[in-house]
């Protein structure tokens, strides 16, 4: 299994840093992933570690896609491509209604058809083989919307991109979405996969893609990248340490969403919680936070994560192996003995 790392909204954070940077590089992490939301962005923090390194990839996870035109990104992608000289993966997602419409100022409408769209025109640009023209529900090139100037003209890339097969990533959790990743994406980034109940809820729409995608070796190929919180720790201190993971995954099932339209939620249902999901929920929409973390289940808490002692990490190592994941992406705060460990057992 491949192991890569997260660094979720901080890259900036462990900037300064160089020295452990470099041990990432030097300890065979295959990619260090980078997101944004309305704070740090997810581009920057990876040129700079494009540039002080030799062998990781360098990933957005995720740049969101109602904040840059599909020409922008294809641009911001062949740019960390050729910085980076091949190592950059295009991780994309469609964030929410409330960042996209209250903080980006777009509309959040018929995501999947716009993501659709999106993807196709990136990667027109960036196989460079005629001007491109495109006209879409949502994208138009050249543009032609009621204000337009009628002076726009189909553009070719001016210079070829390194590589023209830039990997594309959707985070999706949504069946549909989750199928469209399938079905036009080289990989997926899922959250809060669970590798003893994750399969079984998912290999249906991923399924599903992959007949739309009309490749018979598409399923070998694609790459399906969890995000774990990692630690390790002793026994005693276990509960320390899952509290960072229980407070993100109280804030998806409870909050991430309106409360009748929350794919986290949906999914700790699936996952066979749907009572306790239900209370968590409500409590956390009712502004108790508190309350809501300390119902979040401790089995699930602990099959979701990589935290505890050296037997409980190797345990789950081997959940993870034995699951349709194809590469672990353990998140922050970023412990040294923990990153050598699972990467010596693994």
């Amino acid at each position: 299994m491949e192991l890569s790392i997260n660094v979720g909204y901080f890259g900036p954070h462990i900037s300064d840093d160089h020295d452990l940077i470099k041990k990432l590089d030097d300890l065979g992490f295959s990619c260090i992933w980078t997101a944004e939301a309305y704070g740090y962005d997810a581009v920057t923090p990876l040129s700079y570690f494009s540039a002080i390194t030799d062998n990781i990839q360098i990933g957005s996870g995720i740049m969101q896609i109602p904040s840059r035109t599909p020409a922008m990104t294809a641009m911001t992608a062949i740019t960390l491509d050729k910085l980076s000289k091949g190592r950059f993966r295009l991780g994309l997602g469609v964030s929410g209604p409330q960042v996209v419409e209250g903080w980006h100022g777009q509309p959040y409408s018929k995501p999947l058809a716009r993501t659709r769209e999106y993807i196709k025109i990136i990667r027109e640009i960036i196989k460079r083989e005629d001007k491109v023209v495109f006209d879409g529900d949502f994208y138009n090139l050249p543009y032609k919307g009621p204000d337009t100037l009628n002076l726009g003209k189909p553009l070719k890339l001016i210079e070829s991109p390194l590589r023209k097969d830039i990997p594309i990533y959707l985070a999706a959790i949504g069946p549909r979405n989750i199928e469209l990743s399938a079905e036009i994406a080289d990989g997926w980034l899922p959250f809060m996969y669970s590798p003893t109940k994750g399969d079984k809820v998912f290999q249906e729409f991923l399924n599903k893609g992959f007949e739309k995608a009309g490749d018979p070796d598409k399923a070998k190929e694609f790459n399906i990248v969890a995000t774990v919180f990692a630690r390790l720790c002793k026994e005693e201190e276990v509960e320390e340490y899952l509290r960072p993971a229980r407070t993100t995954y109280t804030l998806y099932v409870g909050g991430m969403g309106a409360k009748d339209k929350n794919f986290y939620f949906n999914l700790m249902c699936e996952y066979g919680y749907e009572e306790v999901a239900t209370k968590i929920q409500n409590l956390y929409l009712e502004g108790k936070k508190q309350e809501a973390e300390e119902l979040f289940p401790e089995e699930l808490l602990k099959d979701l994560t990589l935290v505890g002692t050296k037997e409980d990490i190797e345990k789950k190592l081997n959940d993870w192996k034995e699951s349709n994941v194809t590469e672990l992406s353990l998140s922050l705060p970023i412990d040294l003995p923990t990153l050598e460990f699972i990467k010596e057992i693994n």
